[in-house]
């Protein structure tokens, strides 16, 4: 077994490497990875006491395992949750979160800036049964406090939204949620755990798609879903457990590797996003530029006041519509056009007509999202390669302007 970690507060870039740790009984320096679908029992009395919960012990790979199981207590310490359940994908864990809580007859408030699939859940999914569904302008608190002048049961929300990285009011929002009895879900994929703590911010649940930066390479799918040990334990976890939608020891093994540079990854990617976005400014093919840490982006002291750093995303609208996105898009020679994000290669997407094509020319118009719209994801490449890539694309939209 290892040594216990010291009881002092450990920082985030230790807890990446070394949270949740434990090891077998070879003492393997890397995390052992655990790829079995059952467990064995010494006697059938202690299968009975696993199936009654009177002992502890690993009954079956879609209830528990002991890699996933090291991948959710690294995450929990992390994020300064008292419990983490994974999923096999981002969007698991947000329909888990969502439908252990609620039940026919609830409402639900959620801000309109949602990604395409979280969208289609609250407003598709949750009205065939029986759930009431409201959406408001994530940015507009008189919204907020109107929707949750009555009792609702859960708020959802996320904040910097996919792909117009608008901002929520996080505290503000979850008072009001609180006074309506509401359970606030965030989805913090944008932000990571790194650059916003949502859970201290009065968030009562965060979820997370993994395969975003925690897995970081484009390797594998994977979510997570954290709070308070009581509901995660008797509300999430009976859903958990009855449907299905658990992770592959495998997968959680991957994520939990990719977990060690997540502490180096983002801040340099970062760093990056912040020189393209000043960047992207400066030229005039490019009508508007949206980064939360510059000065010109319309919640910049919000996202001063509730993010560590701008992010790894940039997003950005291309004067000519549809048609220059897709020239710009098929342009460029570095960056790849994929709807994956927070990889270390650096993708672009066109959400009109990819991510966000379900929702409708009409909400998308309501977002904010453009035919000329483009989100930049951020990789790991050098700065400085990635803006002649995006010149040379912005170039080539010029000279067909003349």
């Amino acid at each position: 077994m290892p040594k216990p970690l010291p009881q002092r507060p450990l920082r985030p870039a230790t807890l990446l490497v070394r949270g949740g740790t434990t090891r077998s009984e070879h003492d393997e320096t890397s995390e052992a990875l655990f790829l079995t679908s059952g467990f064995v029992y010494d006697s059938a009395a202690q299968a009975e006491g696993t199936f009654a919960g009177t002992e502890r012990h690993y009954q079956y790979s879609r209830f528990g395992n002991p890699t996933v199981a090291m991948l959710e207590a690294r995450l929990a310490a992390l994020e300064g949750a008292e419990a983490c359940r994974m999923t096999a994908t981002g969007m698991a864990a947000v329909h888990a979160a969502l439908m252990a809580q609620l039940r026919a007859g609830d409402r639900v408030v959620a801000s309109r800036a949602l990604f395409g699939s979280c969208h289609w859940i609250v407003s598709t999914l949750l009205p065939r049964y029986g759930i009431e569904s409201v959406f408001v302008d994530g940015a507009d608190l008189a919204q907020w406090e109107r929707a949750l002048a009555r009792p609702a049961a859960l708020v959802l929300l996320e904040t910097p939204s996919n792909p117009m990285l608008e901002l929520v009011d996080l505290p503000a929002v979850a008072e009001m949620a609180r006074r309506a009895g509401a359970l606030v879900v965030v989805d913090n994929v944008f932000a990571t755990p790194l650059l916003q703590r949502p859970l201290e911010l009065g968030a009562d649940v965060v979820v997370y798609s993994c395969t975003k930066h925690m897995d970081g390479q484009g390797r594998v799918l994977g979510g997570a879903v954290l709070g308070r040990a009581r509901w995660v334990e008797e509300v999430l976890q009976p859903f958990i457990r009855n449907t299905g939608p658990s992770i592959s020891p495998f997968n959680a093994w991957v994520i939990l590797k990719g977990l060690e540079t997540l502490a180096l990854r983002v801040p340099a990617m970062c760093r990056s996003a912040a020189a393209i976005a000043d960047f992207l400014a400066g030229r005039p093919e490019v009508s508007r530029v949206l980064y939360p840490f510059r000065p010109d982006h319309p919640q910049h002291a919000l996202a001063r006041r509730l993010m560590a750093d701008g992010g790894t995303l940039v997003t950005f609208d291309l004067a000519g519509g549809k048609e220059a996105a897709f020239r710009f898009c098929d342009a460029l020679r570095l960056i790849d056009i994929s709807n994956n994000l927070g990889d270390a290669k650096s993708l672009v997407t066109h959400p009109a007509t990819t991510t966000h094509m379900r929702i409708g020319a009409e909400e998308r118009a309501r977002l904010g999202i453009a035919d000329g719209t483009i989100r930049l994801s951020v990789g790991l490449e050098d700065t400085h390669d990635l803006i002649e890539d995006l010149a040379a694309a912005l170039d080539g939209l010029a000279r067909r302007r003349a």
